[in-house]
Order: structure tokens, then sequence, then C-alpha cells
């Protein structure tokens, strides 16, 4: 210490001193280092969605049976699809499997449908709201309106919810429908096209697809595909989060 003093005199002016400040200064920068590296609570994860529940087998009708709307055509599974062959006006199939497999809240369904052949709605989607029945129904009205049927009597082609999308022949889409007690929300390839509350509305569903109940599926004038049919229940925050808007319709060129 004596050595380091001498020098510390010898080189600095005020010896001592400036050594104490040095090392101070020192001790400054190693213990902001220190809290710098301290690692930063990490924000609560993301509740990890719940897994979907397979409904068709991709192999038979399983649970499934067709519906009897009357001149209905023909039902079958062929390359891990149920093929709908068109009817006199409707073919559709509806759950006959275990009433508990479907939920009446806070749930989604998903599924893939596509057109084969004919120009009206190849996804006529009926689920469960409660106890009420309601329908989605995707290229609808002459090949192309998608909307929720009904809402205070109203079907998808007369309330709020209806839009017009244009559907290829032979393409799969993607279909998700989500039921919360604030209201109904859908998408089409992850595009979405349904956004509304329904608290104080009235549910239900046109005559023709009362058969239907309570899940189905049923094309009009359309040969259909549907395949993938699965569904899953809603995380507690997904269940309370508020209803969003549709996407607005591409503006036309």
């Amino acid at each position: 210490m004596q050595l380091l003093n001498r020098f510390s005199r010898r080189w600095f002016p005020g010896g001592f001193a400036v050594m104490t400040c040095l090392s101070l200064a020192c001790l400054t920068v190693a213990v902001s280092m220190t809290t710098a590296e301290e690692p930063k609570e990490k924000p609560a994860a993301k509740p990890a969605a719940t897994k979907w529940k397979p409904l068709f087998d991709g192999k038979t009708l399983k649970n499934w049976k067709s519906s009897q709307f009357g001149g209905e055509g023909e039902i079958a599974v062929k390359d891990g699809a149920i093929i709908m062959q068109q009817g006199s006006e409707m073919t559709g199939i509806f759950w006959d499997g275990d009433a508990a497999a479907i939920p009446k809240m806070n749930y989604e369904i998903s599924l893939q449908a596509k057109r084969i052949d004919g120009g009206d709605f190849f996804c006529g989607l009926t689920f469960p709201i409660k106890d009420d029945p309601c329908s989605f129904i995707v290229g609808g009205w002459g090949g192309g309106v998608v909307g929720i049927s009904s809402l205070d009597g109203q079907d998808a082609a007369n309330n709020e919810t209806a839009r017009y999308e244009s559907f290829d022949k032979n393409r799969w889409y993607k279909i998700r429908l989500r039921v919360t007690e604030n209201g109904i929300m859908a998408w089409i390839d992850d595009v979405q096209v349904v956004g509304v509350e329904t608290k104080g509305r009235k549910i239900s569903i046109r005559p023709e697809v009362e058969l239907s109940r309570p899940l189905g599926v049923s094309c009009y004038s359309t040969v259909a595909g549907l395949k993938e049919i699965q569904v899953r229940d809603l995380t507690p925050e997904e269940a309370k989060a508020a209803i969003t808007p549709a996407a607005p319709l591409p503006k036309s060129k």
C-alpha cells in the first residue's frame, strides 16, 4: 500500500484521493453491469389453444346420417372426403353420435368444403347456440352470399352479416366458426367474414334445414365435398374476448 501511495502521489495530483475515486468509479460500473445483467420478469405465457377433436374419421360416415330432406342426393366417402351429390333441392348430413361431443357454447367448429358442381351454397353449416339452432351459409343465393341464418328472423341474405364472395369450383375452402356468449365469428381461409354480437338477438334457422340439427352440413342444388370436420372448446380467454368485425370486402377494380 505504501508503494501504491508513493506511485499515486508521483503520477497523480491528489495522490490517494485520485485512486479512491478511480476505485469508486470501477465499483459503480461493476454494479451497473450486474444490474443490467439481472434477468427481467418474463411476461405471462399466452394460454395454449385447446386441442381439436375430429368428428369425421376420413373413411366412413360413422356418427353421421343423411338428412332426409326429400329428394336428397347420394352421400358417400371417397378419397378421404364426404361427397354429397346434388338433390332435387338439398342434400346433407347431421351428427348422430354422442350428443355430449357437440358443445353448445364457447367452441369452434372447423372443416374444409368445396363446390364440385352446381351454383348454390356448398356449405350450410347448422350449429347450436345454447339450445337454439343457427346456420352459417357459404355460397348461397346464386353462388356467392355468405352470412348467418337467421338473426331476428332475417336470413343470411337479409341481415347485417350478408356479404358476397367469389368461390371457385373444385377448390377446398377452410371454414372456421366460433360461438361465444358475446356472439359469432367466422372465417374462410383465415379471412374473417362474420363478426356479429348476438346478445338480445333472436337466433333461429330456416325451416329447410331443421333436419340438420343439432349439427349438420348441407348443400343446395350443388355437389359438395367435406373433410376434416372437427371441434374444440375455447380457452377462458377466447370465450371472454370481444367480437371483432368482419374484414372489409376487397374493392372492385
